[in-house]
């Protein structure tokens, strides 16, 4: 490959595409020399290390995760929204499962405050704000998608849907429906205290 022209973010988007095909955990500063035909050392003036590379690529994909939401829900609501933030998640987990793997990266106070996951949870609200959920429930709705989206599609990528029926999207499909209409029938609050236990 060529060695000339070399930045943070053409290294970055090297990475990424590494990760879409090695998986995301292996994806280190070394494999990307390897990738370039270039000595280690030099790509240390473009990244830090490792930890830094994956910080990128995790960066890049909640951007490219966003981005891909925000055009999606444009003009849409209710079960509509929900269906397209969902497949969003799950499409672009299947073209890029190594970026999709680093967009759960765990990253430091300061990049998540630079991130796009403030978006995230911008684009869940805005899909929540079709079925009228007051706080603290709207927040507990936020977590349920989460959960669900990102569950779902872990457990799809590791093939724990491939060996029975129905068919993974089948299921997909039919529990969009069952999370609808239980956003749309959300229970309202106990108003009774939860009783404590007796410790003893």
């Amino acid at each position: 490959m060529v060695r000339a022209g070399l930045t943070p973010e053409r290294l970055t988007r090297a990475g990424a595409e590494l990760a879409d095909e090695v998986g995301f955990e292996q994806v280190t500063v070394s494999a990307l020399a390897r990738r370039f035909d270039v000595k280690v050392a030099s790509l240390y003036s473009h990244v830090r290390n490792s930890h830094d590379l994956k910080t990128r690529i995790a960066l890049l994909a909640l951007e490219e995760l966003a981005d891909r939401g925000s055009a999606a829900l444009a003009g849409r609501s209710g079960r509509d929204a929900l269906t397209a933030l969902a497949d969003v998640y799950r499409d672009y987990a299947h073209e890029h499962p190594g970026r999709y793997a680093a967009a759960q990266f765990r990253l430091t106070p300061q990049a998540a405050a630079a991130s796009a996951g403030a978006r995230h949870s911008r684009m869940t609200r805005a899909v929540l704000r079709g079925y009228d959920l007051a706080e603290p429930d709207q927040t507990h709705a936020v977590r349920l998608l989460g959960s669900f989206f990102h569950g779902y599609v872990s457990l799809e990528q590791a093939g724990g849907f491939s060996h029975s029926a129905p068919d993974s999207q089948e299921s997909w499909s039919r529990i969009l429906d069952v999370l609808d209409a239980l956003l749309r029938g959300w229970p309202a609050p106990d108003p009774s205290p939860t009783p404590r236990r007796n410790a003893g």
